[in-house]
């Protein structure tokens, strides 16, 4: 893994655990994001990486959320577990509005995220809404 990708893997993490935390409280994330850093300290590259997926992800919620409902078979987003839920924000804010980061990326990144913060089967279920959300949002056969 290089340093790029590293980095990259801990500000999803940071990323993470902002939105479970803002999801679980209700708190205005503007807030509550500067007492986050203070608690959870990173380089200057994992937070500067790991503030523009939070915000990215919060500013262009509803529209997250509408696509990965569309993406969920048999499933409400409200439904699925709330790291999965975030993991799931985090990985399609990444999909759908950064263009740069190849998707197979994304969704490897997303799987091994999930695994750390819940369970190997959160993994299969984040590839697997994942999967299909690409294929709606992203031309990539990669």
């Amino acid at each position: 893994m290089t340093e790029k990708d590293t980095v990259r893997r801990r500000a999803r993490e940071r990323a993470l655990q902002f939105l479970f935390e803002v999801d679980m409280s209700g708190a205005r994330w503007e807030e509550v994001l500067p007492t986050f850093w203070s608690i959870h300290p990173s380089r200057p590259t994992v937070r500067s990486y790991a503030d523009e997926l939070i915000e990215g992800t919060l500013v262009h919620l509803a529209r997250i959320d509408e696509q990965l409902a569309n993406a969920l078979d048999n499933w409400s987003l409200d439904r699925v577990a709330a790291v999965e839920r975030n993991v799931l924000r985090v990985a399609a804010f990444e999909m759908i509005m950064r263009g740069d980061v190849p998707a197979r990326v994304i969704i490897n990144e997303a799987v091994e995220v999930a695994k750390k913060f819940a369970d190997d089967s959160s993994g299969k279920f984040v590839n697997g809404v994942l999967d299909k959300l690409m294929r709606t949002v992203r031309d990539e056969t990669d």
